[in-house]
């Protein structure tokens, strides 16, 4: 996802230095007296995969002050974002019913709904925590506003379950906050940090909420038609929670009315296959590619907000960083 190249590989060396500290801050933050506790924490750090969201705290922190350094405070809210994106994981893999997550078992599927639940409330409680840590506590009422969004994303997902009627706007909206809000505070938050004004934080919000979405919209073609070995999670979920995604949602909008109701019929019954051929039927229709293509126009407006940043290797990697959400396979 980085540039390799001799001008940003100052970037890239930095970006690997904070977040080995901000691994660190995170399990220090974590760590209990109590070994049953230790043991689950250690079995999610598995999660932890592109640490997206600490690393644009970081990015957009050196991008907005490109003559400053990294400070403890965005190395503070790099930890906080990730526990609060964590907590979200594995809340959604019990809603979901998932059982794999990083090619290895869910903790709900390891230990059980109940474990997962607490453990999710921990990370939430641990993340404010070390938030109130923070001399500027409107850093703490952002990422909680965020928390907030994400929430609500979940429930209107949740209150739109079988509804085979959905349209797109309901879907972008949940989309943006189930997944963009957390990136817009990530990037607003490390702007913030470097004290950067009003304008570039706000442009640096909108980068992330749409830089969010296309990686939702990629993440829900990839549920549909992605290889589970290669993505290293459940797949298919979506379907069978009854949650329509944009790829379906334009199937079922665009298609001759033979093809819908064949859809239809795929989507309410319970065929063990259901998912499989679903998949076909999108291979061979436009939806999929429309929906990358709304992929695309997300990734095109977020670049777009970057102008607001003096040119620095940050911001290049920050470009760099949207384009590869579009070719990403896991």
């Amino acid at each position: 996802m980085l540039l390799l190249d001799e001008k940003h590989r100052a970037v890239n060396d930095m970006l690997a230095a904070e977040l080995a500290e901000v691994e660190a801050r995170f399990a220090a933050e974590l760590t209990s007296d109590l070994a049953c506790v230790n043991d689950l924490v250690r079995h999610i750090e598995r999660y932890r995969g592109k640490m997206l969201r600490p690393t644009l705290v970081l990015l957009c922190g050196t991008a907005a002050a490109p003559d400053q350094p990294i400070g403890d405070a965005h190395r503070t809210l790099s930890a906080v974002v990730e526990m609060v994106h964590m907590a979200t994981l594995v809340h959604d893999d019990i809603l979901d019913d998932a059982d794999t997550r990083r090619q290895g078992a869910t903790l709900n599927a390891l230990r059980g709904n109940e474990a997962a639940v607490m453990l999710g409330d921990y990370l939430v409680s641990h993340a404010y925590h070390l938030c109130s840590a923070l001399d500027n506590q409107a850093a703490a009422r952002r990422i909680a506003a965020a928390t907030n969004t994400v929430c609500e994303g979940e429930l209107l997902q949740l209150a739109n379950r079988y509804n085979w009627s959905i349209d797109e706007q309901t879907y972008f909206d949940i989309i943006d906050r189930k997944t963009g809000a957390l990136c817009g505070v990530a990037c607003r938050l490390g702007a913030l940090a470097s004290g950067a004004g009003r304008d570039v934080c706000d442009g640096l919000d909108l980068f992330g909420r749409q830089l969010g979405s296309a990686f939702q919209i990629v993440d829900d073609v990839l549920d549909l038609l992605g290889n589970e070995q290669i993505v290293g999670k459940s797949l298919g979920k979506d379907l069978e929670k009854g949650k329509l995604t944009l790829p379906l949602i334009r199937q079922l909008e665009t298609a001759a009315p033979a093809d819908r109701q064949k859809l239809l019929s795929l989507l309410r019954g319970e065929d063990e296959d259901r998912a499989e051929r679903v998949g076909r039927m999108l291979i061979n229709s436009d939806a999929v590619n429309e929906a990358r293509n709304r992929a695309e126009r997300f990734v095109q407006q977020a670049k777009g907000q970057l102008a607001k940043l003096p040119p620095s290797p940050a911001r290049d990697v920050l470009e760099a960083m949207a384009d590869a959400v579009l070719t990403r396979q896991a």
